[in-house]
């Protein structure tokens, strides 16, 4: 297991002072590249060897949020590592380790030179450390879409939405299905928040964000003008 201790800071925050929900996935993002730096195989080992890991689906359960100043611990621990996906766990807790957050994830390696993903390297292994995974539902990797929808406007992706392997950041696909929902007028304070990438999505896109309604919240598919999915995003209120 890796932790790290930070407080939450302002510009951190929602409107209500509370830690945002893109802020929330940034931390668990950062904790995952920090155990990775930490372990001498980061960014720099990952681009000399071109591969990178890429995250496939999330499970985030929200019991409480953060607010302004609060002390909290961030920790991630891989539970699973097979051939070619691992499963990753992660918490934000109080200094009491009482948690706010609880998140799993699915990922897998991709060649950046042949462009494909490929079998997890031995010098992966190294994450294989014999943790126990969370108490939660099996990580879905295939969230349905079904049922009307209403469109919301086209977002073109810009270089503030890319992170260092030049694709849109995992945590911007949740920013950009909440601006959908706010922009429809529809109020989110979910406690549960299941994402599926499905395709990168890379400068100059245009992403059609079309949102459905599902028992408990919504799901927002984020897809190419062509219907293509780039990422579909549940969030739910219970």
């Amino acid at each position: 297991m890796y932790s790290f201790d930070a407080r939450v800071r302002y510009s951190e925050c929602d409107e209500d002072a509370n830690l945002s929900l893109v802020s929330l996935v940034n931390y668990l993002q950062d904790c995952s590249t920090f155990q990775s730096q930490n372990l001498g195989v980061g960014l720099e080992f990952m681009r000399e060897h071109h591969f990178s890991w890429f995250i496939s689906a999330w499970q985030i359960e929200i019991d409480s949020l953060p607010r302004f100043f609060d002390p909290i611990r961030v920790s991630t621990w891989c539970h699973t590592l097979g051939k070619t996906q691992a499963g990753r766990n992660f918490t934000i807790c109080d200094p009491s380790g009482s948690p706010y957050v609880r998140a799993d994830s699915l990922w897998f390696v991709f060649d950046t030179e042949r462009r494909r993903p490929i079998r997890i390297p031995e010098s992966e292994r190294i994450y294989d450390e014999g943790d126990a995974p969370l108490d939660m539902p099996p990580t879905q990797r295939r969230l349905p879409v079904e049922g009307p929808f209403v469109q919301a406007s086209e977002v073109t992706i810009s270089e503030q939405h890319l992170d260092t392997n030049r694709h849109v950041n995992n945590a911007q696909y949740i920013m950009l299905a909440l601006d959908a929902l706010a922009e429809l007028g529809e109020a989110v304070s979910p406690r549960r928040i299941c994402v599926q990438y499905r395709h990168m999505a890379l400068l100059g896109d245009t992403v059609v964000p079309r949102v459905h309604e599902v028992q408990g919240g919504h799901t927002v598919e984020l897809s190419s003008p062509t219907g293509d999915d780039y990422a579909v995003v549940q969030l739910l209120s219970r």
